[in-house]
């Protein structure tokens, strides 16, 4: 499967790893982003620059895209200078968390210039597409996905959700859910712990063995926050996004979010102390300050 000529919009923190896994495989890419710094090292490996999203559709079949919120993939699907404007495209692939109600509205509008949309949201972090170990979660026609199987698998670890459009946004919705609430309230349990006294790694080595342990204390604790450096790799404005819209599609279906929207309150609390470009790790430093003690390894 290599040699084929793909489209990327959104090369940037996530889009740039994934970006260049299809030209380690073999293929080539037109590439757009706003940010020319996105852009630059990938130009430097031989991507052609595209003007707007229209202008990657009308140089590839396939276009991925990996955007940070929902509005804005929509336009750069819909608008008037998005993906569905191009002349040669066939597949819109979204790799961005956009939610399930963005994903079907991108869906139908496509549905009308006979694009298949694709929902292919990833969980993983920078390593993960940086290292082609992704999980990622997939919901489009069946036939659809065996195509492009092949090709996703260059990122990692596909998953077929089912055919409905924003299927796969709500398994990554509930997954990053977890994974917020995971961090909340371990950021809790160590700040106590570190406020009555214990030492913060002897209660990482007693969690990460009994029931408590989770993917904040196996992973975000020992690399991000007992070292201090808040450098996890996902932002806090993106992981406040992210709950916020799983709130909204949980109301929609009638589902209560009681612990769901006290973790949206923290990661609230944390983006205005800290600013949407922080660490989510930062969520810590929020409860730290509250009880004046920090934890450190």
């Amino acid at each position: 499967m290599t040699g084929k000529h793909f489209g990327f919009v959104g090369v940037g923190r996530m889009g740039g790893h994934m970006a260049v896994r299809l030209l380690d495989a073999g293929h080539t890419l037109s590439v757009f982003d706003a940010s020319e710094a996105a852009l630059e090292p990938l130009l430097a490996r031989g991507c052609h620059r595209a003007e707007s999203a229209a202008a990657v559709a009308s140089e590839a079949e396939i276009v991925f895209a990996s955007l940070p919120t929902p509005a804005i993939v929509e336009k750069a699907a819909l608008g008037e200078t998005g993906a569905i404007k191009g002349s040669k495209i066939k597949t819109f692939i979204d790799m961005s968390t956009s939610g399930p109600r963005a994903a079907q509205r991108v869906a139908q509008g496509l549905a009308e210039k006979k694009i298949v949309a694709v929902d292919a949201p990833v969980s993983g972090g920078l390593a993960g597409a940086k290292n082609g170990t992704l999980a990622v979660m997939v919901s489009c026609p069946k036939p659809t996905y065996e195509a492009l199987e092949p090709i996703l698998k260059n990122f990692g670890k596909l998953f077929f959700v089912g055919e409905k459009p924003g299927a796969a946004q709500t398994m990554k919705l509930a997954n990053n859910l977890l994974a917020a609430c995971a961090l909340a309230i371990s950021s809790e349990a160590m700040v106590m712990g570190a406020k009555a006294g214990l030492d913060a790694q002897t209660m990482l080595d007693v969690i990460n063995v009994s029931s408590g342990r989770n993917s904040a204390t196996q992973d975000k604790f020992p690399k991000s926050i007992l070292p201090r450096t808040f450098d996890f790799g996902f932002a806090t404005g993106l992981s406040y996004k992210d709950v916020c819209l799983c709130l909204d599609e949980a109301e929609s279906l009638g589902v209560p979010m009681i612990v769901g929207s006290a973790v949206r309150q923290l990661l609230a609390v944390t983006q205005a102390l800290y600013g949407p470009e922080s660490d989510f790790t930062s969520i810590c430093k929020s409860v730290e300050q509250w009880a004046k003690v920090e934890v450190r390894g």
